[in-house]
């Protein structure tokens, strides 16, 4: 969302489950994202920080300029943010990347299994709105298709994506990953466990 409204910016990686007191000072719940400004000003929280940079990154607005819209964009949001995250990112990422990264334990199949079921479910879901619009919400560029294809991007750095039998949701993909913002989403890895070789390429 930053590179979207062309904010300059600079990332850092942390791992909340450290608990660093220093980041407890940033974050009094320890989670991640965080927003530091210059000058010192902090927001902790997703929602928090999306809402402050349509504020002052000024247009156009990527949650809409309608109260009919806004509602649209944030609900749609919130369900990737929310639901597709804890059936989907949540699951497969602590089974396949995150007990392995930590050291805590084996992967259980059980979860995975209920994971790529899940997965399925709202790969369909996500077909069915990319062929009403042009992006999730509407036919504009919108925090949804933002939220969406950055989780995505996660579920399919692990390689767990058939493409081919969500014609519409690929293509909706494809033009994501175009995106110049997205460029750096798609460079990013996760030591030691490479992605697949069609994750950053656009013809994929």
């Amino acid at each position: 969302m930053l590179a979207e409204k062309d904010i300059p910016f600079t990332s850092l990686v942390e791992k909340p489950w450290d608990q660093r007191p220093e980041f407890f000072a940033l974050s009094p719940g320890g989670e991640v994202p965080v927003l530091v400004e210059d000058d010192g000003f902090v927001i902790p929280g997703a929602d928090a920080i999306i809402e402050y940079i349509d504020e002052v990154g000024g247009q156009p607005s990527l949650i809409g300029d309608t109260p009919q819209e806004r509602a649209g964009v944030r609900g749609l949001t919130g369900f990737f943010d929310r639901v597709f995250f804890r059936d989907v990112v949540e699951t497969l990422v602590v089974e396949k990347a995150l007990k392995r990264l930590m050291g805590t334990g084996v992967p259980d199949g059980n979860n995975i299994r209920r994971g790529y079921a899940a997965l399925e479910e709202h790969l369909k879901y996500i077909n069915y709105l990319a062929e009403l619009h042009k992006g999730l919400a509407n036919d504009q560029l919108t925090l949804a298709d933002l939220a969406a294809a950055a989780h995505i991007s996660v579920i399919d750095y692990l390689g767990d994506i058939g493409w081919d039998r969500y014609p519409d949701a690929r293509n909706w993909y494809g033009r994501m990953k175009s995106r110049p913002s997205f460029r750096a989403v798609l460079a990013d890895h996760i030591p030691g466990l490479p992605p697949p070789a069609h994750y950053a390429n656009l013809d994929f």
